[in-house]
């Protein structure tokens, strides 16, 4: 199948991983081999910080609550173009330079995906800076409260849940357990749509500072009584995030346990939802809050139950999470405009109509050479069942009842006495047409294991990639078929 199919074998492969699949040692460093490298932690000068937020200009804050919190996030922008957060504390918030050093340097240990990493820090004279990475895409708070055009899906909250859940355990596993103040806002969407959870809460608590801003109602009833956060007290929290996910709404602990003690948790769901989730989940997820807002700490679970109970609920697995957010996601390679045949047009567009008339337009001539060197076998019962089987997916596909088009293509595959491109290439589509676009990309890969020089197969691969959210891979691909048309039409 040559070069391209095998990378497409392991690509197809690696995004149907689902996120626990991956080893601790891999989630710390993302999960992916080619990703660039985080950056060493860096104590900054002032001056440097100044000049990447334009001196600490009103117009790069993004703290939820502007120049009126006390603690101050500016986007800002280092000499090497990298995007960075900058956190100003208020003048009293660290009285003990030393103590402040030895936090920022032990948070900024850490290395995780799952988190929004601490990359660096300022001390000088009474200004208290922290760096982290830049997270292009707002706060879970803004993507679940103040939407504006879609509610956050299901299985994007499931994802959320899941995340944190894994963010929890590594900062637990490497000695940081302590999360001062963790809800909705301290949640951050990266480039790529994926939820990671900012470093700034894993600092400890300064002078300045309480460990929960919230309002008491959302507070660990032991934080209360003793004023300390305990690793338990960070399950409470995540509990509260888990209604915030479940209703859209910030609802207090306490009325919500109500409701799930009344069995009305379906009160609690997001009405946004208009029931795109099931029953069954939805129990499950009440289960999981009710669990981690238990009034005796010792009672809540600890985090890595929580991941395996959460790993049983994800859905979507496959679908990127930029996909699910509806966030435009630029690729590597969308600045370098192909010249695209009317197919590779089609599948840039995800015009999957378009497709399918292209696809009934050919017919079978790019079959020639493969089917023909059976035709012998025409006479016996068993090929013409088989030809009958490829008839009535014809016919099928062609009145665009993809359902029964996939029946009757699968009838004609497992036959076994045809091979044909064309085959594979209709009924990826009718996969595509009905939402499948993992068995799709299947197809189209089997498609060009039987014609390897078919540009066709790999247009199909693009628009599945597509589909799966992998734009990357699918530009790429893309610019493959195009190539080998263009070499096909020289000939």
């Amino acid at each position: 199948m040559g070069a391209r199919c095998s990378r497409f074998s392991f690509c197809w492969f690696h995004s149907h991983l689902k996120p626990s699949d991956l080893e601790s040692s891999e989630l710390d460093n993302g999960g992916k081999s080619d990703k660039s490298i985080w950056p060493a932690f860096t104590e900054y000068s002032l001056d440097q910080l100044k000049a990447s937020t334009s001196g600490f200009s009103s117009d790069n804050i993004v703290s939820e609550h502007g120049e009126k919190a006390p603690n101050i996030v500016y986007r800002g922008k280092l000499d090497n173009g990298r995007l960075i957060a900058v956190k100003r504390f208020n003048k009293l918030a660290w009285p003990d330079n030393r103590q402040f050093l030895e936090e920022a340097r032990s948070v900024g240990s850490l290395r995780s995906e799952r988190l929004a990493n601490l990359i660096g820090c300022c001390c000088e004279g009474d200004e208290r800076l922290l760096v982290a990475e830049f997270m292009a895409n707002e706060t879970l708070a803004k993507h679940l409260f103040h939407w504006e055009s879609q509610p956050m899906r299901w299985a994007m909250r499931l994802r959320v849940a899941l995340y944190l859940a894994q963010a929890l355990d590594y900062c637990s596993s490497k000695g940081r357990a302590l999360y001062h103040d963790l809800n909705a806002y301290r949640v951050l969407f990266d480039q790529d749509g994926n939820p990671r959870l900012s470093c700034f809460g894993l600092m400890k608590n300064s002078r300045d500072g309480k460990s929960y801003s919230t309002n008491l109602a959302f507070t660990p009833p032991e934080y209360l009584r003793t004023g300390r956060v305990t690793q338990e007290s960070v399950i409470y929290s995540f509990g509260t995030l888990l209604l915030d996910l479940l209703s859209g709404k910030h609802i207090p602990p306490s009325h919500a346990l109500d409701l799930i003690r009344g069995k009305n948790f379906l009160m609690l769901m997001d009405s946004a939802l208009e029931g795109n989730f099931s029953n069954d989940d939805g129990t499950e997820l009440v289960r999981l809050a009710s669990r981690c807002l238990q009034y005796e700490a010792r009672e809540r679970p600890n985090a890595k139950s929580l991941i395996t109970a959460l790993m049983s609920l994800q859905k979507e697995t496959e679908v990127a999470s930029h996909v699910l957010m509806g966030i435009a996601h630029e690729t590597a390679s969308s600045t370098q405009p192909l010249a695209l045949t009317p197919f590779g047009e089609a599948c840039l567009r995800r015009d999957l109509t378009a497709i399918h008339e292209i696809l009934e337009k050919n017919g079978y001539k790019d079959d020639e050479g493969i089917a023909n060197e059976l035709s012998f076998q025409l006479w016996t019962n068993q090929m013409q069942e088989t030809l009958n089987s490829k008839k009535s997916g014809d016919s099928a596909f062609r009145a665009k009842e993809f359902t029964t088009a996939i029946d009757s293509y699968t009838e004609f595959i497992d036959g076994g006495t045809m091979v044909s491109p064309t085959v594979y290439a209709r009924r990826c589509l009718s996969y595509l047409m009905s939402g499948m676009a993992q068995e799709a990309l299947g197809d189209a890969m089997q498609a060009q294991v039987v014609s390897p020089e078919w540009p066709a197969a790999l247009y199909l691969q693009a628009a599945c990639l597509f589909k799966l959210g992998m734009d990357n891979d699918a530009q790429e691909t893309l610019k493959d078929g195009t190539n080998l048309e263009a070499k096909k039409n020289k000939t």
